[in-house]
């Protein structure tokens, strides 16, 4: 991957709360609605579409999943009654966890989901911003669909640890644990951070504009609308003491040329850890933002322990 397409996947990352979120609001449904309600698998023609070299795992069963009027791309590896869904960072999709999710179904035995956010993946395209919450309310209503309703661990890259702060608060019983792996948390985006993070990001998001079409511009131009009014909200949201949560930090953090900025990550993922007797910080020491690429290992002995605490 080139320097520049890093640090755009970087910005990206952590720019918005609200692409973070993870399927589209509504019902599940088959890929023709006969009016059941229930999520069914994908037809052999959308199996088919996968983009090439996914090297997805042939146990993961692929799933559309319709909310009004878009269809969303979920795999589901059929395990036991527990569930680990797998969360990507902003503007990665599903195969992002290509060599964790087999590892995590044959270690543990749980039901394992992934899924493609809008706009990316063999899921559709949402025009305007994303809404954190209405991203929320689409997760829930898909894991609802799917036969999910209690007992998930939930694990969170990047700019998906905003997802899982919101579910949390609002639905502290769907969760066992989470593992938030050098995710946005609320201790982060302060009244001082945010003005940073627009002005450093804002070159960026102008030249996004200059070719709007192209779908990884068009995800940031989408996140960086009310950015940080969306952030400012993102600030006020609380973890519930019930979940237990696992912080794992990277190193280097994704500002690794700012060291004001690295520290403020840092400091939030303490912070956030601090705050309760049942949350763990982790520091992926030599790592980049990318541990699931990069250490894969540490994510899967982090979310093992996690499950393992917990069943």
């Amino acid at each position: 991957m080139s320097r520049t397409l890093r640090r755009h996947r970087t910005t990206y990352r952590v720019l918005s709360s609200l692409a973070l979120l993870t399927l589209a609001a509504g019902a599940v449904t088959a890929c023709g609605d006969n009016g059941s309600g229930a999520a069914r698998p994908a037809s052999s023609a959308v199996t088919s579409s996968a983009p090439a070299g996914t090297g997805r795992a042939a146990a993961a069963k692929p799933y559309m999943v319709d909310n009004g009027g878009h269809r969303l791309a979920f795999y589901v590896t059929r395990g036991s009654a527990s569930t680990i869904v797998l969360d990507s960072g902003g503007g990665e999709y599903s195969t992002q966890w290509k060599d964790i999710a087999p590892e995590l179904h044959a270690a543990t035995g749980a039901t394992v989901i992934t899924y493609d956010r809008a706009g990316l993946g063999r899921s559709d395209v949402v025009p305007g911003p994303w809404k954190a919450e209405d991203a929320v309310s689409d997760l829930k209503a898909g894991l609802e669909q799917l036969g999910v309703t209690h007992d998930v661990t939930l694990v969170s890259h990047s700019q998906a640890g905003e997802i899982a702060n919101y579910l949390a608060e609002g639905d502290p019983h769907l969760l066992s644990g989470a593992v938030l792996v050098d995710a946005n948390l609320p201790q982060f985006f302060t009244d001082k951070e945010i003005p940073r993070l627009v002005a450093a990001t804002q070159p960026e998001v102008d030249a996004a504009k200059k070719d709007p079409e192209k779908p990884e511009n068009r995800q940031l131009i989408a996140t960086a609308e009310g950015f940080a009014a969306a952030h400012r909200a993102f600030h006020r949201v609380t973890w519930p003491d019930s979940v237990p949560a696992t912080v794992m930090v990277s190193e280097k953090t994704p500002f690794d040329g700012s060291p004001e900025d690295a520290q403020r990550w840092r400091d939030a993922a303490a912070s956030f850890a601090h705050e309760a007797p049942n949350r763990t910080l982790v520091t992926a020491q030599g790592t980049s933002h990318e541990i699931p690429t990069e250490r894969p290992d540490l994510v899967l002995k982090a979310v093992e322990a996690m499950f393992a605490a917990h069943h």
